[in-house]
């Protein structure tokens, strides 16, 4: 497979496997990850004769991690077999929320870089055949997770903001009355974000009931762009789903909490 791989997708595997090594070297000792990291001998330059799978070395490891070197386009192969069957996107979300009477903090989970980027590019992959042209969220703490996916697609980014903001002659409004408060809330953005042609992906952080993340889907749909999908990092409940008028192939989401748990 590594040989069908231009130059370009290969470099890219080979960051990719670095990334998800120092994910998991976050819950993980060197130890660890070397039990789970078994390779042909032959990827190791020991003895062609001998096929048995050997765990890799701790210092082969702490260089990978390090930066000082990648592994090769077999190696790379080899390891990211293993390393995605060991990365449970389900558990390194969780495990950056932290639980409070009911309420959860997400500022860890929101600053972690490398695990948005690794969710980024998985999310990539699902919606790839869908011709993305842009990505639209919500500020604020939807634009983290926004950011890595409209990178990794190669698409602008759209920022819904709930202000006007001094300098944009004309917006697109969307006004709505959140069930928990019971005031008016807007979102907007600038009339010229998106054109007719645009084939919006709208992603956020968290859902509860899904009155933001379908007054997102109304502004694409005001501006005339076509909503393809909706993303969604942690979602309370399904209660949301009434919400959304989207097939359910199309609304991904990583983490589904209970609606008892804020």
């Amino acid at each position: 497979m590594a040989g069908n791989l231009t130059q370009l997708e290969q470099i890219k595997s080979r960051l990719r496997c670095i990334e998800l090594l120092k994910i998991l070297k976050k819950r993980m000792t060197y130890e660890e990850l070397s039990k789970i990291l078994k390779v042909r001998p032959q990827l190791r330059g020991d003895s062609k004769n001998d096929s048995t799978p050997r765990p890799l070395p701790i210092t082969v490891l702490n260089r990978y991690i390090r930066g000082h070197v990648l592994p090769n386009a077999e190696r790379t192969e080899e390891m990211l077999k293993i390393l995605e069957k060991e990365t449970d996107l389900v558990k390194e979300v969780r495990n950056r929320l932290k639980f409070d009477n009911g309420y959860f903090d997400n500022t860890a989970l929101l600053g972690d870089t490398l695990l948005l980027r690794y969710i980024a590019r998985v999310m990539t992959q699902k919606f790839a055949r869908d011709g993305i042209t842009k990505v639209l969220t919500a500020a604020a703490d939807g634009i983290p997770i926004g950011t890595h996916i409209a990178n990794e697609m190669e698409v602008d980014l759209v920022i819904a903001k709930r202000v006007r903001e001094v300098g944009v002659k004309e917006f697109v409004e969307e006004t709505y009355i959140p069930s928990f408060s019971g005031t008016r809330m807007s979102l907007y953005i600038p009339r010229y974000s998106f054109s007719k042609k645009d084939r919006v992906l709208v992603v956020d952080d968290v859902v509860r009931s899904g009155e933001t993340q379908r007054a997102l889907v109304n502004i694409v749909k005001k501006s005339g762009a076509e909503v393809l999908g909706l993303f969604i990092l942690v979602a309370i409940g399904d209660s949301w789903r009434e919400e959304i008028v989207l097939p359910e192939e199309k609304i991904a989401t990583i983490l589904n909490l209970p609606s008892n748990r804020q």
